[in-house]
């Protein structure tokens, strides 16, 4: 893989880590239950990790580190969609969207480990794919818990 695809993938992982450091930080003002707000503020402080990460990542490289978020539509539409439900008052709606807005993410990364990667830049997404997994793991089942005491 030539040094520009590298560093484009790196760099949209970073705009993907980005996102989700956004979005969880936006959940963590919003939610109404103490321990959501917890955990959303535990999964922003580790998107910010994986930020800070990727984009030594693109330095070591050559390139120079995305600065923003995300511009894709299916990712903006996500957060666009946590947005409509943290307004809606619900915890329930909040961990819903959460969870399609953690989908992007682990599609994203799924197709960066696709790609014929060097080993440093491989292992690291590796790595952050499983946070994000686990991140989708524990937002499901928290909306499976709440969904379950709602009915």
């Amino acid at each position: 893989m030539e040094s520009n695809e590298v560093i484009d993938t790196i760099n949209t992982l970073i705009e993907t880590s980005r996102d989700g450091d956004n979005g969880f930080t936006l959940c963590t003002e919003d939610a109404k239950d103490a321990s959501l707000r917890a955990y959303f503020t535990i999964c922003a402080t580790r998107c910010r990790q994986s930020v800070h990460t990727l984009e030594e990542l693109v330095k070591f490289h050559g390139g120079t580190p995305e600065q923003s978020g995300s511009m894709l539509a299916p990712v903006n539409r996500a957060w666009l969609n946590l947005r409509a439900a943290i307004s809606s008052n619900s915890d329930l709606a909040v961990l819903e969207e959460c969870e399609r807005a953690e989908d992007v993410a682990l599609r994203a990364y799924r197709s960066a480990l696709e790609k014929d990667l060097p080993a440093d830049v491989y292992a690291v997404a590796k790595i952050q794919l499983n946070g994000v997994q686990e991140n989708h793991d524990r937002v499901r089942a928290m909306r499976d818990e709440r969904t379950r005491l709602a009915a």
